[in-house]
């Protein structure tokens, strides 16, 4: 794409420049790139300068020309001496831009494909790997986006956050399209919400889990951390050129309730309570969950091989998108009778052992106290007099109102506690795990204070009996622990396999 195609889109003053004679030139050659860190300029790429939160991109414009850039935008032109070799482009809101142009140079790719973004505290992750496998299983090869890796088919690149900047994020939908790819599912965080990254994502279909306490290091108070989830439901909606448009909502989330919905988007609600697809927990183990389901059509009477309630809101949540897509109810849950489950979320580390070892990436305070209530209701329900075992901590660096109330929960619905290191960062673990401990009930006397990770994990399954339940939660999937700003490799579920 030449750079007078590439500006010529918008209404901005590139489109004077380009009868300028002195960038006459400049507007006839191929843009090679976009780019944001200026480190990273090539010949013949742009650059867009971003106030972050630590640095501004403006200061680093004459690193992104001494590299190559054939143009930059800022956000005040005055500020930049006028030069042949580069243009100059003035943006009021370059972040915003940022997605604007990136949509713009991979050609809109969200446009030719059936796009479903999930945004929520919890279940992100979990409902995009049900979605893919539904979706592929009926013929709608899925690219998906998300906190584990981003990937469609065999193809599989690393992820780096939950929602890339808006550069690879349209990058690669246009490789998910190139690749065969007829459906793209994305987790869409808050922070993504705020920064913009996913403004030019054209959505057919969002979906919203719940609402909980979490990044308020970010947003400061729960009603923040609430709008910016709701532009996904209103600005964004308003602005998909889409038709027809969904949303699929979990009104037993309070949040969820109250949220608003553009208008011309179906929205269809799902949960426990009173709602379009409403179901009823029938019978649960370890291994499987058999459970009611009505809906608007039908009563159905389902068993899925995976446990947990929350689980079953996910499964729903993504069986009601995947009807969005074209895929009848029944199909979506005739697909699931081969599903695995997903990588870190009550995942059991070796069923062939006489302790039953989970492996769960609750970080949060709901999301720990949704585990727990599924381990404690299976435990009930077989009458297994079993103890459990919950082995976690708390990152550094991130939100430390939940500290505590993660250690309540805990010692709550737990007979033994160990109290250790997540990824402490550039904290003191010390002094991460001092505030975890305030959170522990005076009267509760079995819990465990051990820094180390791997430690910790040791001791709580060696001193664990023949069916007992270890829950290891926070890290899930991940495989480093992040000690001060070092990442080194960590694996809670190889950790556990050693000493099972």
């Amino acid at each position: 794409m030449k750079l007078h195609q590439l500006f010529s889109f918008f209404d901005l003053n590139a489109a004077q420049a380009s009868a300028d004679e002195q960038h006459k030139s400049l507007f006839e050659q191929e843009v090679t790139g976009l780019f944001f860190d200026a480190r990273l300029v090539t010949p013949g790429s742009v650059f867009v300068a971003i106030k972050g939160n630590e640095k501004d991109g403006h200061q680093f414009i004459d690193e992104a020309i001494k590299n190559g850039a054939i143009a930059v935008v800022v956000e005040n032109k005055s500020k930049v001496l006028n030069n042949e070799s580069f243009l100059v482009v003035e943006a009021p809101d370059t972040r915003q831009f940022l997605d604007l142009l990136a949509a713009r140079f991979y050609n809109f790719p969200s446009q030719e494909l059936f796009c479903i973004g999930v945004t929520g505290t919890n279940g992100k992750t979990s409902i995009t790997y049900i979605l893919e496998h539904i979706l592929n299983a009926n013929n709608k090869l899925t690219g998906v986006m998300g906190t584990i890796n981003h990937r469609v088919g065999e193809k599989i690149w690393n992820s780096q956050m939950t929602t890339p900047d808006p550069v690879t994020l349209q990058s690669r939908l246009r490789e998910f399209k190139n690749l065969g790819a007829v459906t793209a599912a994305m987790e869409v965080s808050s922070h993504a919400l705020e920064q913009k990254r996913a403004e030019s994502v054209h959505f057919d279909t969002v979906i919203f889990t719940n609402l909980t306490l979490d990044h308020l290091d970010y947003h400061k108070t729960m009603q923040s951390y609430f709008q910016a989830k709701q532009k996904l439901f209103t600005d964004q909606m308003w602005s998909s050129t889409k038709k027809p448009k969904f949303a699929v909502i979990n009104i037993d989330d309070s949040y969820g309730r109250k949220l608003k919905v553009a208008d011309e988007v179906v929205t269809w609600t799902y949960g426990q309570k009173e709602s379009d697809f409403q179901f009823k927990i029938l019978k649960m183990s370890f291994t499987e969950t058999e459970f009611e389901l009505k809906t608007p059509f039908e009563m159905m009477k389902l068993t899925v091989p995976l446990s947990g309630m929350h689980t079953i809101y996910n499964i729903v949540a993504s069986a009601v998108a995947a009807l969005s897509c074209g895929v009848p109810l029944a199909q979506s849950f005739q697909s699931l009778k081969d599903f695995r489950g997903i990588p870190g979320r009550l995942q059991i580390v070796d069923l062939n052992k006489d302790k039953t070892v989970f492996v769960d990436y609750a970080h949060t305070p709901d999301a720990l106290k949704n585990v727990l209530n599924s381990l404690n209701e299976v435990r009930k329900n077989s009458n297994l007099k079993n103890k459990i075992i919950t082995v976690f901590g708390c990152g550094g660096d991130r939100d430390k109102s939940k500290r505590p109330l993660m250690a309540k929960i805990a010692c709550e619905l737990s007979d033994q506690v160990f109290i250790t290191s997540d990824n402490p960062r550039t904290e003191d673990p010390h002094v991460i795990i001092k505030e975890i401990e305030h959170g522990v009930p005076t009267d509760f006397k079995d819990f465990n204070i051990e820094v180390d990770r791997e430690k910790a994990i040791q001791a709580a399954i060696l001193q664990a009996f023949p069916g007992d339940v270890i829950l290891i939660a926070g890290k899930g999937h991940e495989d480093y622990q992040i000690i001060g700003t070092e990442k080194k490799y960590f694996s809670d579920f190889d950790v556990a396999r050693k000493y099972l």
